[in-house]
């Protein structure tokens, strides 16, 4: 039997506690349904139904469910079914075929993913496990992200407290987000203590940290000065919050960091020369070829092997534009006029990841800066102009990826000259 052909159609109605199964035959006749507790006793009693039910190997049992993820994915996975995934919006449009009244429940939605999956398969996309390296990859990409957020979360607590107080310390670090000054507020805290800091303290503080744009003695002179006057009380509350923040800071960023430094090494991991065997998933050299792009740094590399996965595997090029917005979105009725529109339904990491490799890009490959600029001079705005810069840079990679070649600006000029309307 072709690996594209099915004998067998299985809907999952995925639910936080128990599932509802929908197995229906080759020609749409509903052949039995099910309850399944989310439990691996009662999974596996049902993958055990499903295979008396049908008579088929796994193989031949193709399983549409709308998580692409998560462990009754991957144990669906593991026991050898075809999963397929669906996007929740899609399968809404679907149910319209089963009722107009906009009626909804369980055992409707595993029908309407089974039937839809006989007739309709190229709407899914088919679910592959991904490779345990990537899986860690992604998670260490989400963490940081995470620890990012926070990061800023915090110092933007701490800015607030130096504001009320009329901190010189925003002098120098505006955003309050220098670790040479969490250092200095480490110690000193307290407001009152701030111009009794020492020219050898605030000195050595500023050599641990590299810093050279400014010295003790330009700080020194202004924590001096005279400040606004608070009301009483207030300064000290000011360094209990700071004695508070500042712990917090230090160790998120430093958290940030470490994890940072995890990622460059998985990069590192996938990109050796072992790795590369022709019995190795393709992921492995497309690590080199991806940092060969100008722009494409570590987490904008990390990001795009992991949010990415099937579409850089498939060299998908429509599949990778959309799920990072780069695609425009046209409606067109009648003889009305085209309205193309920002995609907005996208992959969030990955439209970031694009943005801030086009705007890198820029600065550092001249025909991307040419290509940036006749966009603008034909009056484009920075943001629609940056998203052709990285659809350009997608059909470059899916280039490279096909052929297994590394980034060369000379081969790739002649795409200066394809400038979008």
């Amino acid at each position: 039997m072709a690996a594209d052909i099915f004998a067998w159609y299985v809907g999952v109605d995925w639910g936080s506690a128990e599932h509802a199964l929908c197995v229906m035959d080759a020609t749409g006749t509903i052949v039995g349904r099910r309850t399944v507790l989310h439990n691996a006793r009662d999974v596996q009693e049902a993958l055990q139904w499903l295979r008396t039910r049908t008579g088929a190997e796994p193989a031949a049992v193709a399983i549409a469910i709308e998580t692409p993820r998560g462990v009754l994915v991957e144990t669906l996975l593991e026991q050898g079914f075809a999963v397929f995934a669906l996007n929740p919006k899609q399968l809404d449009r679907f149910r319209d075929r089963f009722t107009v009244a906009g009626a909804k429940d369980d055992d409707r939605d595993a029908e309407v993913l089974s039937d839809s999956l006989r007739t309709d398969r190229r709407a899914f996309r088919r679910v592959r496990a991904d490779d345990p390296v990537l899986i860690q990859l992604r998670e260490l990409c989400r963490i940081v992200d995470d620890l990012q957020t926070e990061e800023g979360r915090l110092t933007n607590r701490l800015r607030d407290q130096l504001y009320r107080v009329d901190a010189a310390w925003l002098t120098w670090s505006p955003a309050a987000d220098a670790p040479w000054l969490w250092a200095i507020l480490a110690d000193a805290p307290d407001p009152a203590a701030w111009a009794a800091l020492s020219r050898r303290r605030l000195t050595a503080v500023l050599r641990a940290h590299r810093i050279r744009r400014v010295t003790a003695d330009e700080i020194r002179p202004l924590l001096q000065q005279p400040r606004l006057t608070a009301a009483p009380g207030v300064s000290d509350a000011v360094a209990l919050r700071i004695g508070s923040l500042v712990p917090q800071l230090r160790l998120v960023h430093e958290q940030r960091l470490a994890h940072e430094r995890r990622i460059e090494g998985v990069l590192a991991q996938l990109a050796a020369p072992e790795a590369t065997t022709d019995t190795e998933p393709r992921e492995y050299r497309d690590v080199e070829i991806l940092r060969s792009l100008p722009g494409v740094g570590r987490m904008v590399a990390a990001t795009m092997l992991t949010e990415a996965a099937v579409p850089l595997a498939d060299r998908d090029y429509a599949t990778l534009r959309a799920y990072g917005g780069a695609a425009p979105v046209t409606h067109r009725s009648g003889k009305r006029l085209w309205i193309v529109r920002m995609r907005y339904a996208c992959k969030a990491p990955i439209r970031e990841a694009l943005y801030h490799w086009s705007r890198v890009s820029i600065c550092h490959d001249e025909g991307a800066r040419r290509y940036y600029d006749a966009l603008r001079a034909r009056g484009h705005h920075h943001a629609r102009a940056l998203r052709s810069v990285a659809d350009r840079w997608l059909r470059i990679l899916v280039a490279m990826l096909k052929t297994g070649k590394l980034y060369e600006a000379a081969r790739f000029t002649h795409t200066e000259a394809a400038v979008p309307a």
